[in-house]
Parts: structure tokens; sequence; C-alpha cells
């Protein structure tokens, strides 16, 4: 079945068993932080963001992400979110392995979008099913914590350089 969508920014479109999962799909043509873990949607080695939210693609069958956007660890490494991300989790000590990193990076993201600012608890419960393989879940919060501050000061720059302008 062929399947279009975009894909990191790009039109594509897909050969693939509708059945199969979206994982097996991405890995196979091309994007490796498109990883197999647990194969049940739990420990974030196969995240990626569906039209922009955190989804484990081991879960999703290929055939029902017709039109949709995907965005991999790959492009979304790119951003300055990502770098903001990047920042808190180095600022917390956050040494990512590399097998789980999307799960862990696009959770924080996840937050990083709230217009509210999460409490530590809302923050815990994001995170708790994620795959503790390379930093404990309080150090993982920590460095949520800390990139939501460096994401709020940056924010706040913005819109006083704009008030400045005006």
């Amino acid at each position: 079945m062929k399947i279009p969508l975009f894909i990191n920014g790009s039109n594509i479109t897909l050969e693939a068993d509708p059945q199969e999962s979206l994982m097996k799909v991405l890995h196979k043509n091309g994007y490796p932080s498109v990883k197999s873990g647990c194969d049940k949607g739990y420990c974030g080695s196969c995240t990626i963001l569906l039209n922009d939210n955190p989804v484990a693609s081991c879960k999703i069958p290929a055939g029902l992400v017709r039109g949709s956007n995907i965005i991999t660890l790959e492009y979304f490494s790119k951003t300055t979110e990502y770098q903001t991300i990047m920042e808190g989790f180095s600022k917390a000590g956050i040494k990512l392995c590399g097998y789980c990193n999307a799960g862990k990076i696009f959770s924080a993201y996840n937050i990083l979008k709230l217009t509210k600012i999460p409490t530590r608890e809302e923050i815990e419960n994001s995170i708790k099913s994620l795959s503790p393989c390379c930093t404990d879940s309080e150090t993982l919060v920590n460095g949520i914590i800390y990139a939501l501050r460096i994401h709020n000061k940056k924010a706040d720059r913005i819109t006083s350089s704009k008030e400045r302008n005006h």
C-alpha cells in the first residue's frame, strides 16, 4: 500500500503493509532514531512526533498515518527547542545513552509546548512510563524543569524585544 505523508518537512510516499508498525516502516526507510525497544509503547525508544504530539510508533499501524506529519529525532535535533532541552538536560547532569533519547526529548518538548507551567507532579506523571535506562526519573524531571526555565527566559527576551520595537 502507498502511504503519502510528510516526514521531517518532506512530502513522501512510503510503500508498506498497512498493518505493519510505523516504527518498523520508518526504521526500514532510513530513520535510525526510531528504535525498537519494548514493542509495547512504554520505553520511549520508538517515539516520534505525529502531528506535533509524541507517540510510540511501535503501537501505530502504518496505514493509519496517511496524510500525517511525522517528525523524527534526526530532524528535531536541528531545532531551537531541541537545543533548549539538551541545555536543560546537561544542566541536570543527564547524559543520554542514545537508545531512549526520543522518548525523553519528545516528552520534554511536549511539556515545553504547554501554555501553563506544569507542577513537578504533572511532569513526573508525564514521564513515568519512560525507560530509566540512562537517567533516573528525579534527574529527568530536574532536566525538564531546567529546560522550562531556559525556554521561558528566551520567550521573555523575545517578548521584551518586540515590546521595545513597537
